[in-house]
C-alpha cells in the first residue's frame, strides 16, 4: 500500500472526475484519474494503485470489460476495483459484481 493511498479514477466525465479528486484529496488520499477505459487499464499497470474507482459507461472500453481484465490479471487481480455508475437497477449491479467488481457506488455524488 501507498503512503498515502493511491486511488485511480476512471471516467469519461471530467467533472465526475474533479469531484473525486478534490473530495478523496481533502480525506488525504493520493488520485490519480484516467479519461478512459484503455487509459486506466495502461494506469493500473504502471501505477499499480490501492484502490479503482471504475465508471461502466465509457468510449472505447467500458469498465465491465476493464474490470473483466483486471481479475483475470494475476498480478492486478488483488486492487479492489469499486464500480461507478448512474445505473442503479439491480441486473446491472449484479452484471459488474459477477464480473468482479468489490462493491458498487451510484452517480450523481454530492458536492
Amino acid at each position: 500500500m501507498h503512503d498515502p493511498p493511491r486511488i485511480l479514477a476512471v471516467d469519461d466525465t471530467p467533472e465526475n472526475l474533479e469531484i473525486l479528486r478534490m473530495r478523496l484529496e481533502a480525506n488525504g488520499y493520493e488520485v490519480v484519474t484516467a479519461a478512459d477505459g484503455e487509459e486506466g487499464l495502461a494506469m493500473v499497470r504502471s501505477l499499480k494503485p490501492d484502490l479503482i474507482l471504475l465508471d461502466i459507461m465509457m468510449p472505447k472500453l467500458d469498465g465491465i470489460s476493464v474490470v473483466r481484465m483486471l481479475k483475470a490479471d494475476v498480478s492486478l487481480r488483488s486492487i479492489p476495483v469499486i464500480l461507478v455508475t448512474a445505473k442503479a437497477d439491480t441486473r446491472d449491479v449484479v452484471e459488474g459484481l459477477d464480473a468482479g467488481g468489490d462493491d458498487y457506488l451510484t452517480k450523481p455524488f454530492e458536492h
